[in-house]
Parts: C-alpha cells; structure tokens; sequence
C-alpha cells in the first residue's frame, strides 16, 4: 500500500517555474514505477511524466507536451518524488496528480495508487 501527497501548486505567471513534489508513504518507495498527471477542465487525464528503475537502470519518460520544460526525479531516500516545471505556458493550467505503480506499463495506463493533485494555474 502506497499514501501519495503532492505539494507545491500555485498561480504563477507564463515563463515561471514550479516544482512539485510527492511523498510516499511505505518501505518499498524506491521499488515503484512513478509518475505525473495531469487533468484540465474538460480534458482527459494527461500523462506528463515518469520515473522508475527497469534492469537496473533508471528511465524517465515525458509526454510530448512537456518535452525539454519539465524535468521528473526522485530521491528514494526521502520517499520523494520531484517534478521541476520551467517555461510555464497557460496550456499547463490543470491539476496535477502523481501516481505510482509496480510495472511501467500499469503506470502509463492505469495506475493503481493516486495522490489527491495540486492545483497549477498559469497566467498570461
């Protein structure tokens, strides 16, 4: 069982930057497949990011969207996961979820644990 919290929403202006973070509760943080959402008014859920270890190796993904503004990290000793946002558009506007699970694969479809978002407002 994994408890996910995200902080560090806010109303900032278009160019700005915000960093988000999720802590996770529970022993296994560092063995979880996590990643961000994102959901606007009247759009779908929107992946942006994601993070996990496959063979040893870290990966981090992004929706296309996204590409080259946001940065996803993590810091398994903190239970923490990070996503740093830059050049911020008012087409970012939404609320931001993060998510967890064991494979990348669940994570990118359907993710069985959620945090309860944090709204992101961007002005222009």
């Amino acid at each position: 069982q994994v408890q996910l919290v995200e902080s560090g929403g806010g109303l900032v202006q278009a160019g700005g930057s915000l960093r988000l973070s999720c802590a996770a509760s529970g022993r296994t943080f560092s063995s979880y497949h996590m990643g961000w959402f994102r959901q606007a008014p009247r759009k779908e859920h929107e992946f942006v990011a994601a993070i996990g270890t496959t063979g040893g190796h870290t990966y981090s993904n992004y929706g296309d969207s996204v590409k080259g503004r946001f940065t996803i990290s993590r810091d398994n000793a903190k239970n923490t996961m990070y996503l740093q946002m830059n050049s911020l558009k008012p087409e970012d506007t939404a609320v931001y979820y993060c998510a967890a699970d064991d494979t990348s694969e669940k994570l990118k479809t359907s993710p069985r644990y959620w945090g309860q978002g944090t709204q992101v407002t961007v002005s222009s």
